[in-house]
């Protein structure tokens, strides 16, 4: 036989759940007539027994513990009858809970806080994903800035080492120059190769017979007037 018992009750932190019992009892064969004479209703008996268990565990239980222990409430309600419906004739084969429903208050309370919860960690996650790109966005400008201004050192470490070289050649070869006529020179030199560059580009520029002398004191002015001792 099999007896389907609801049952109402409180939770630990006073939320009211509906407890569906269902238990899968038979009679045992030696004492066919205790459960047929000592017993007119077992049905109501189990009921009751189950009642009591129900109602004497979950109260003790937050409703979130309550829904992690179904299984244990079914043993104890199993364990409770086999002791007392053994005495009357009959065994208890199984015991289960097969629901445990608080308030459909209770429900939908419970259904936001977890999708509360969910966004959150949503939220942390995508902030965290965030955060890293940003990190290793910057950490690659930061290693391309590196990488830039290494090259152009040394792409100017090369010019002047090939500025060096040349005014010590020139130097040797034509006698009674000074370094500053192989610079004024080559001025005079980078000068005609920018316009040659240009010249395919439609470019307004500053072109009359000083604008070389011009070029020059504005270049001697701006970096060539420190390193008095460079060609020494």
């Amino acid at each position: 036989w099999s007896s389907d018992v609801y049952c109402e009750t409180k939770t630990k932190d006073n939320v009211f759940v509906q407890v569906a019992v269902s238990v899968q009892y038979r009679v045992l064969t030696e004492k066919v007539y205790d459960a047929f004479y000592r017993l007119t209703d077992p049905t109501e008996q189990i009921r009751a027994y189950v009642f009591d268990v129900v109602r004497s565990t979950i109260p003790k239980m937050e409703l979130d513990r309550a829904f992690e222990s179904k299984e244990d409430i079914a043993n104890q309600v199993q364990l409770q009858l086999s002791k007392v419906m053994n005495e009357y004739g009959y065994e208890i084969m199984e015991s289960l809970v097969t629901d445990l429903s608080p308030d459909q208050r209770v429900k939908a309370s419970m259904n936001e806080i977890n999708a509360s919860k969910r966004l959150k960690e949503a939220s942390m996650h995508k902030a965290d994903a965030d955060k890293i790109r940003m990190v290793k966005a910057a950490e690659a400008e930061a290693e391309a800035r590196h990488l830039s201004g290494t090259g152009v050192a040394r792409q100017r470490k090369a010019i002047v080492d090939g500025l060096k070289e040349s005014i010590n050649d020139f130097k040797s070869d034509v006698k009674g120059t000074s370094p500053k006529d192989v610079m004024d020179l080559l001025l005079l030199t980078q000068y005609f190769d920018l316009l040659r560059d240009v010249g395919a580009n439609t470019i307004f520029m500053q072109h009359e017979p000083d604008a070389v002398s011009n070029l020059q004191g504005q270049v001697n002015k701006g970096f060539m007037a420190k390193p008095k001792g460079m060609f020494k």
